[in-house]
């Protein structure tokens, strides 16, 4: 097959040529040369991207996506990682689940004020303790030695 400019690219795979250059500076993606001043890409680089974008919806990192590549480009997920993610998301599935229904309630409750409502209350309770805060961004794991 031919390969694919830049401007191709970003139009089959909906990411902007801007982004596809920064994917390819952290290592991400690679050109396999150019044509004039455009960068030219093997058209496997539409399933990597598609790849990518899963991973970015699932809520890994960029970094985190890029050591799930081993080096000659194949795919290589640890299910482990997997299983944590899907954990994580159960996690924040379920602190939304009740930031939802606890908004829904303040807005039909009958009390005078939102303050005055004993769920809302507690809601600004469990905010102020940080236990509604969104989760902190993990640390990248780091590389075994062997």
């Amino acid at each position: 097959m031919i390969d694919l400019d830049i401007a191709e690219v970003a139009r089959r795979s909906g990411v902007p040529a801007s982004a596809l250059r920064f994917y390819e500076e952290k290592g991400l993606i690679a050109s396999t040369g150019r044509r004039g001043l455009r960068r030219l890409f093997d058209p496997g680089v539409l399933e990597r991207l598609a790849l990518i974008a899963l991973g970015r919806v699932a809520g890994f990192s960029l970094d985190e996506i890029a050591q799930m590549f081993a080096p000659d480009g194949r795919l290589r997920v640890e299910r482990e990682r997997l299983t944590a993610k899907a954990d994580e998301l159960d996690r924040t599935i379920q602190r939304l689940g009740a930031m939802r229904d606890g908004l829904r309630h303040a807005a039909a409750c009958s009390a005078p004020s939102h303050m005055e409502c004993p769920h809302f209350r507690r809601i600004v309770r469990l905010a102020g303790a940080g236990r509604l805060d969104p989760p902190a961004p993990r640390a990248p794991r780091r590389r075994r030695s062997t």
